[in-house]
């Protein structure tokens, strides 16, 4: 029916797991969860409902329930380079991304949509984001990023993609859209770019350039004080090492 691919299999197990291997062993300092309620918040969110009626604000309690604050100087906003990311933030423990909070680790990588008038979950094919922006992922990571915004402070960091195709700053975009407005400017000293092209990829987009120039105007209107590097070198490092 849709073009996108089907429910995640097993996705209660997983999410319920993630849960516990985060607050357990990730990232105890969090604090105890109820990963079961977590479950069916994340699930009560789409099931029953027409699978391109998913509103951000329907995760409002799975968001509430695995909460917890992120610390200072430790976010860490990308676009384009999901996997680097991943490696450079370490789970956490050298910078805390998205993915690395709670509410981001459960759903990273999975995908999940429901049916309307029947409380099973689409394993065969979900919607699209071109077939319906308000999808039942696309809407959970809107809501995550802009808890995720809300909630970061301190020196902030954005590691973007100089050999992306269209450049490094995607406009419209996760970052452009929905966590720039969400930043609370007074909790925020400082916004660090850092533009990285891939090893012997092109380099497309560089800091003072094309869309990198744009970020950096539109930032510095903001009133923030911004600084970007290219090719910064411990990120350099990790994707030789790849």
């Amino acid at each position: 029916k849709w073009k996108g691919e089907g429910t995640t299999q097993n996705l209660e197990s997983i999410v319920i797991g993630r849960c516990y291997d985060y607050i357990r062993i990730v990232n105890p300092a969090v604090g105890e969860k109820n990963c079961s309620q977590i479950w069916e918040a994340f699930k009560n969110a789409f099931i029953n409902k027409d699978p391109c009626s998913i509103l951000p604000e329907d995760y409002e309690l799975f968001i509430n329930l695995t909460f917890h604050t992120i610390p200072p100087n430790k976010s860490l906003f990308w676009e384009n380079n999901q996997l680097l990311v991943n490696s450079f933030a370490d789970r956490g423990r050298r910078y805390m991304s998205l993915g690395d909070t709670l509410f981001g680790f459960v759903g990273d990588f999975l995908n999940w949509c429901g049916q309307a008038d029947s409380p099973g979950l689409d394993y065969e094919s979900c919607p699209t984001t071109m077939e319906c922006e308000n999808n039942a992922v696309e809407s959970f990571w809107r809501m995550a990023s802009i808890t995720y915004a809300q909630h970061s402070s301190g020196v902030i960091h954005v590691l973007l993609n100089g050999s992306a195709d269209g450049g490094a700053f995607p406009q419209p975009g996760f970052f452009a859209d929905y966590e720039i407005p969400n930043l609370q400017k007074d909790k925020i000293s400082q916004i660090v770019i850092w533009v990285v092209d891939d090893i012997e990829g092109p380099d497309i987009d560089s800091c003072g350039s094309h869309t990198v120039k744009t970020l950096e105007t539109r930032l510095e209107t903001l009133g923030y004080d911004v600084t970007c590097t290219d090719n910064h070198k411990s990120v350099m490092f990790l994707l030789c090492l790849d």
